[in-house]
């Protein structure tokens, strides 16, 4: 009796024990602990979107997200280019101090084999989800690198930073990716070595009839010379630049090329397949899913059966059909029953190009777009937030937010600590979405144009205003114009931008288009706002550290030996072969 007494006893304390356990206390919060799908657009305008303000383009499955969610309504990119934003936004922390910041004309990756990347002791929202016990994965656009020194180590690959599962375009899209659309990396370099080419092929082959004639004494080791500098410069045109499609526009699943050049026209259909298969396949434990689509990038493309839909031409039906693929992801999610478990947003990577006309984004009132810096236009995108039981649905937030934000946001809803080892610049959203906080964490926000201090925006916390200091601005091409359609894409260096001593000074909340600066004489604090902006961005370059630049000519060119290929390198070619399953 005494035994069985002692054995029931030691039974209840291991029970309790094993209650209070982490592996238990795990166990219980997966119930409750939410699961993300992060979507994203490319390239996309805030004014391309019904419920921002467009009356022409049909967006309904994006308003009905924000009908059902909370709308932010300052919403803003770190960066007004594709790299350095995805970077911020993966990490939390201006692109900058990753080294994914540009000091000249390349201002993007441009090369799928350069050395450059998100290098990979940098942590990810999707890292710190591992660890939380999340199966993560991301379906489309990388735009962050892929191998460092061998063409196999996958070092700023998304299996390297923290996604289970990666399906889609390590690189982006570009010109290159479309045949017949023209090109679209370094074609002045381009034009230069094919000029230098047809220089000294002309000169060898009128140097070479002279000697074979007898007219004049010509060296051979000029020919030879002739003939080897002749070669040397059409292989460096054409090799790299030539090839390009096959180079850059490929698919992966994780580290294996399925597709090289990849088929646009069966793109859209792709991913949606892989993401929604991503979500069923994890739909009994908690997951993470971004959902990273190539709309509304250029070139464009639309799918069989929206081509001609839209009042906008083939830029308004990429954004439909874009709308359609959201559309989709939220009858998925709601097919498995799964709404009221799941936080879902929806933004885009920064504002419209609006150099491309017609094939590009409108950014509604605001100044400038893709590109241009910290004017309002190519920062200030959507951003929607849907957890149906969770947050209130229809309501709207003014406050400065920033994509940064999401990193700490979803970090703290799956139950993990932020990093203590390095600096955050992004803010946990929950307060303000769930209408526990008025305020924005983001007294000032700093805007960036590569490595440079664009402008500075000051939120100040006893007023309503929300004062902004730009610093310098980018030189708009040709006179009067409102972006740089000389050079397609304004640039943040030298020649390209103008200072301004006194900077120029906007109040957004009475001039969100950015078009009376303000003087003293018609802002009394004037002057306190740019005192007060000069300690706060003295205090934050304190905070910078310094790291490898990863944009440097050295790690942004072409590497064969870092070239992903389906085949023997140098004939990568290669088709995804369909399939509904996937094991991953």
């Amino acid at each position: 009796m005494l035994l069985q007494h002692s054995l029931r006893w030691f039974s209840a304390v291991l029970v309790l024990l094993w209650a209070g356990s982490p592996v238990s206390r795990a166990g219980s919060e997966q119930d409750s602990r939410p699961n993300f799908v992060l979507m994203m657009l490319d390239d996309l305008g805030i004014g391309d979107i019904g419920c921002y303000g467009n009356h022409t383009i049909r967006t309904p499955n994006i308003d009905r997200l924000a009908a059902e969610g909370v709308k932010l309504t300052q919403h803003l990119s770190a960066a007004p280019l594709c790299t350095p934003s995805r970077s911020a936004f993966m990490t939390g922390r201006y692109a900058l101090r990753s080294g994914l910041g540009s000091t000249g004309r390349v201002q993007v990756i441009l090369f799928l084999a350069g050395s450059g990347g998100l290098p990979p002791n940098e942590t990810t929202f999707a890292k710190l989800l591992q660890k939380q016990g999340y199966t993560t994965g991301i379906v489309g656009k990388w735009h962050l690198g892929v191998n460092c020194e061998s063409r196999n180590d996958l070092c700023h690959h998304p299996n390297n930073h923290g996604f289970d599962f990666f399906y889609g375009l390590p690189f982006t899209l570009f010109s290159d990716c479309k045949p017949g659309a023209g090109k679209g990396v370094l074609v002045d370099v381009q034009e230069t070595l094919w000029l230098m080419f047809m220089l000294l092929a002309l000169a060898f082959l009128t140097l070479l009839p002279v000697r074979v004639s007898g007219l004049l004494r010509i060296p051979g080791t000029l020919l030879l010379f002739l003939a080897a500098l002749s070669l040397l410069s059409f292989t460096v045109w054409f090799v790299p630049f030539e090839l390009l499609r096959t180079w850059n526009c490929i698919i992966m699943r994780n580290g294996e090329v399925l597709e090289q050049p990849m088929k646009l026209e069966t793109l859209n259909a792709r991913l949606m397949r892989e993401a929604q298969g991503f979500v069923e396949r994890h739909r009994d434990k908690p997951f993470l899913l971004f959902l990273s689509l190539a709309h509304v990038h250029t070139p464009l493309f639309v799918s069989e059966g929206f081509a001609g839909k839209s009042k906008h031409g083939l830029y308004g039906d990429n954004v439909e059909e874009a709308d359609w693929m959201i559309g989709r992801m939220m009858d998925t999610i709601q097919r498995l029953n799964l709404s009221e478990k799941t936080l879902m947003y929806f933004t885009s990577d920064h504002g419209g190009h609006i150099e491309e006309g017609p094939r590009g984004g409108w950014n509604g009132i605001y100044r400038g777009g893709k590109a241009m810096g910290g004017w309002e236009g190519g920062i200030r995108v959507p951003g929607i937030f849907r957890w149906p039981g969770r947050l209130i649905p229809g309501r709207e937030v003014s406050e400065p937010t920033s994509l940064m934000d999401v990193f700490p946001t979803v970090v703290k809803l799956a139950g993990g600590a932020l990093p203590e080892d390095r600096t955050l610049d992004g803010h946990d959203l929950m307060p303000l979405l769930e209408n526990r906080s008025s305020r924005s964490e983001h007294e000032f926000m700093f805007h960036y144009c590569g490595i440079y201090l664009n402008a500075v925006r000051w939120h100040p916390t006893n007023s309503d205003s929300i004062f902004k200091v730009h610093f310098f601005t980018p030189n708009f091409s040709p006179a009067g114009a409102v972006g740089c359609y000389d050079i397609n894409i304004c640039l943040c260096h030298g020649e390209f931008v103008t200072y301004h001593s006194p900077p120029l000074v906007f109040d957004l909340s009475r001039d969100p288009s950015e078009s009376r600066p303000l003087t003293p004489d018609t802002e009394p604090l004037f002057s306190e706002v740019l005192e007060r902006v000069e300690r706060a961005v003295t205090e934050h370059r304190r905070s910078l550290r310094p790291v490898e630049k990863q944009l440097s000519w050295e790690k942004v060119l072409w590497k064969p030996w870092l070239q992903p290929c389906c085949g023997t390198f140098p004939f990568c070619s290669c088709q995804e072969i369909s399939s509904t399953q996937h094991t991953h």
